[in-house]
């Protein structure tokens, strides 16, 4: 059975008129009186929302202030960064990455560790305002260990196409067979062995010196590859 829609009828009579009128004038009298209400307890109630508004401006003054000085802080500690290479060759794989992120920030990179697990050949990627995009592979090995052509191959096949970089290097603390060397010098994949290595964390000279990476002047040979 369909059930029936209810309508509101028009006032019929003078009676149900007045009566109308009626309802309408308490209807509009009672919001007046909740808007008179309202304004009276904000009217009384404004020193607190002041009290509070203020607390809640100078906490989080307080949240932006402490975390600008816990970034300078961090910024001047890795500005002084020196690494050894005996605590390099004491790391595993992963704090080996972590270091050579903390290098980059050091050397000016804005830099985040991206290794794991389908890291299509970048462990750490750097994005310098000035001098582009670099992708570093880290290959930590045992002392005297060395690192093979295909390193290079793979890097180069995805430092433009995958990552979109403008230099691409291999870390190790280990060396380089000759073959892996003169591959990436043609190639222009670059390599840091062990000796650049400890001029780059232990003397504190520049990643961007030590691979003669100057701003960039013209398109990635990377990024044109691509």
């Amino acid at each position: 059975m369909a059930r029936r829609r209810l309508r509101l009828r028009k006032p019929r009579g003078t009676g149900e008129h007045i009566a109308a009128t009626i309802v309408a004038l308490a209807a509009v009298t009672l919001l007046f009186q909740m808007a008179l209400a309202a304004q009276s307890a904000v009217a009384r109630g404004w020193p607190f929302l002041l009290v509070l508004t203020a607390g809640g401006l100078i906490y989080g003054l307080w949240r932006l202030l402490r975390s600008a000085r816990a970034q300078r802080a961090r910024s001047d500690m890795l500005a002084r960064l020196r690494i050894t290479l005996a605590d390099i060759d004491a790391m595993n794989d992963k704090e080996f990455e972590v270091a050579l992120r903390d290098l980059l920030i050091r050397d000016g990179w804005p830099a985040r560790r991206v290794g794991g697990g389908g890291d299509q050949a970048a462990d750490v990627i750097g994005d310098h305002p000035q001098r582009g995009r670099i992708v570093v592979q880290a290959k930590h090995t045992r002392v005297g260990g060395k690192v093979g052509s295909a390193v290079m191959y793979a890097v180069k096949g995805t430092a433009g196409p995958v990552h979109k970089a403008d230099h691409a290097v291999v870390v190790t603390n280990g060396a380089f067979t000759r073959d892996a060397m003169a591959w990436g010098d043609r190639h222009g994949v670059h390599w840091v062995d062990r000796k650049k290595l400890q001029r780059w964390a232990e003397s504190g000279a520049t990643l961007h010196e030590l691979l003669g990476v100057s701003a960039r002047s013209r398109p990635s040979r990377f990024k044109r590859a691509a």
